[in-house]
């Protein structure tokens, strides 16, 4: 394992972006928010992704510097496209497009398409919350065939995130965040270069086997090499049986089919679609009732006497807060094959050496 200090960690992968043709606003954008992933302990929507979203550029499948579109605009509800753009870009021009919408009339709706890698969901619920809104998220990947449907061995789904955020006053939002498959496919990228391995399971081989090994998913591979999840034989099983599955087919008709960015199939370029739905608490709970009954309601749960080898009970949020804390004081921990990807993908762009080595001081 290589531990490198935040700051290092956000200005080294923004110099990888800002040499990859993103204008240095977009570069530190795109850093700050893939470190902020780790930062929450979600290490598959990170900076294991830099090597991905360089061969994406490279391939024309993400563009630098857009500027969303507008393409259907009312009072409460806006389809905006990303036209390809990095999601770290486009995604909070149309989260801030809801956001305004929704405190002018008290609820709205944002239809995202064809945005970029849009990263921890997590990211645009905050942003909701920090304005003191609810906000609810279904989101699809067009094109990342990944997850097999309850009952099935082959490809059919992406990881299909869904993600809810809740404003607390004076508190951190509760944020509930999580890919309808038992792992992100982030996550078996990350048990693939050396990171933490996947649960007992997890992955389903063409003959019905159940596997923990990233091969499985993406054939076989070299350490510093780039996975292709068309090259496996098997895929990632969605979690929670039919309940898991069935939700992850709803993501993709609201926020595939929906937005306009297509539900997932084999031939689609990778697009992520979300549509994001925002309520104010202010317009709703006119007794201001809400935030207390948070409170007692939090405090419940977390009183539940828990299980053997469990020290407590937490609600959505807890993990990350600690480990936010934890790794903003003592650094980022990245296993050396996740380091030696991402300082392999700085020097084909053209990051000197010197950078490099400042990164891990």
């Amino acid at each position: 394992m290589v531990t490198i200090k935040l700051q290092n960690l956000i200005d080294f992968v923004a110099d990888v972006f800002a040499h990859a043709d993103s204008s240095p606003e977009e570069a530190k954008r795109i850093a700050t928010y893939l470190t902020t992933a780790n930062l929450t302990g979600h290490d598959s929507h990170g900076v294991i992704r830099v090597p991905v979203y360089i061969r994406w550029k490279k391939m024309g499948s993400v563009v630098p510097d857009q500027i969303a579109e507008v393409v259907v605009d009312t009072p409460s509800l806006a389809v905006v496209d990303g036209k390809f753009g990095y999601g770290q870009t486009v995604t909070p021009q149309a989260v801030r497009i809801g956001i305004e919408k929704c405190k002018k009339a008290g609820l709205a709706a944002i239809a995202l398409r064809n945005a970029g890698h849009i990263g921890r969901v997590g990211d645009w619920a905050e942003m909701a919350a920090a304005e003191g809104l609810v906000s609810v998220h279904f989101v699809n990947a067009a094109g990342s065939l990944l997850v097999a449907p309850y009952g099935g061995v082959e490809k059919r789904l992406s990881t299909a995130p869904y993600c809810v955020g809740i404003p607390r006053q004076g508190q951190d939002p509760i944020v509930l965040d999580f890919a309808t498959s038992i792992v992100a496919e982030g996550k078996v990228l990350v048990a693939s270069r050396g990171g933490k391995k996947l649960p007992k399971g997890a992955l389903i081989d063409a003959d019905g086997t159940l596997s923990e090994d990233p091969a499985v998913l993406y054939g076989p591979h070299s350490a510093e090499g780039p996975r292709d999840h068309t090259k496996g034989t098997g895929a990632i099983r969605a979690f929670g049986e039919h309940k898991g599955s069935g939700l992850a087919f709803i993501c993709e008709l609201l926020g595939g089919a929906l937005t306009g960015t297509g539900a997932t199939a084999p031939d689609r370029r990778f697009a992520n679609g979300m549509l994001a739905i925002y309520i104010d608490p202010k317009v709703v709970d006119t007794s201001n009732f809400f935030d207390g009954e948070i409170s007692r309601y939090t405090d419940f749960i977390r009183a539940t006497k828990p299980v053997a080898g469990v020290d407590r009970v937490l609600i959505p949020g807890d993990p990350e807060r600690r480990m936010r804390a934890e790794r903003t004081k003592n650094g980022v921990p990245l296993p050396d094959d996740t380091w030696a990807a991402i300082v392999n993908t700085a020097r084909e762009v053209g990051v000197s050496e010197v950078s490099i080595q400042r990164a891990v001081q």
